[in-house]
């Protein structure tokens, strides 16, 4: 196994990457509510269910806390069953939701990956 002085290095990066993933996730759910033509309300609504849950653990992500790492993996949970409806179900719609299904398992690898190496 592996010293911490090697660990610490890949665990950092496992925590940028992470960082910028979920910033990329939350602008195609930006972006999902700006191509989506329904009303203005349901626009709303659409971008507070995507948005607000990625919102809750960066708290806890900017403070390198173990347990927001591991129940952040719980807000990705919209992001997927929102790109797998609208994948199936919106074809103008459907690199978009291709797009988030890969971002937010992305996000997923990567909240693995630093629970991992930070392990003690």
């Amino acid at each position: 196994m592996p010293d911490d002085g090697v660990r610490q290095p890949a665990a950092e990066r496992a925590r940028a990457g992470l960082l910028l993933l979920l910033s990329a996730l939350a602008l195609d759910a930006v972006l999902a509510v700006l191509l989506d033509s329904t009303s203005a309300v349901s626009g709303v609504l659409l971008g507070a269910f995507l948005l607000a849950p990625l919102a809750l653990p960066v708290p806890g992500l900017l403070r390198r806390d173990r347990r927001a790492y591991a129940w952040a993996s719980l807000c990705l949970t919209p992001h997927f069953v929102y790109g797998l409806t609208e994948l199936v179900a919106n074809p103008a719609l459907r690199w978009v939701a291709a797009t988030m299904l890969v971002l937010s398992l992305a996000v997923m690898v990567a909240l693995v990956a630093y629970l991992r190496l930070t392990r003690g």
